[in-house]
């Protein structure tokens, strides 16, 4: 099963595609998912990285938390589980 990773403070303009360049090169990245507005589509400044074990999970994340990119630093890990709303 993938494991979850959060991926807060990017800059409004970080792509999903430049996620997913930094993360591969701490393993596989299976899915990049950018939060983004509904109503304008704009990014929320954070996002969720899925990577296929922990292993790789816990090298980004000790990579990458407060790593610097496009001049914010990240705070990256494991992402909480989802609840759901009545």
């Amino acid at each position: 099963m993938d494991v979850r990773i959060y991926v807060g403070n990017l800059n409004k303009s970080t792509t999903q595609d430049e996620i997913n360049t930094l993360f591969a090169t701490a393993g596989t990245v299976t899915s990049v998912e950018v939060a983004t507005d509904k109503g304008t589509g704009k990014s929320k400044g954070f996002a969720f990285v899925s990577m296929p074990n922990q292993a790789e999970a816990d090298k980004a994340i000790s990579m990458f938390n407060a790593y610097s990119l496009a001049d914010s630093p990240l705070k990256v890990n494991v992402a909480k589980p989802r609840v759901e709303h009545a």
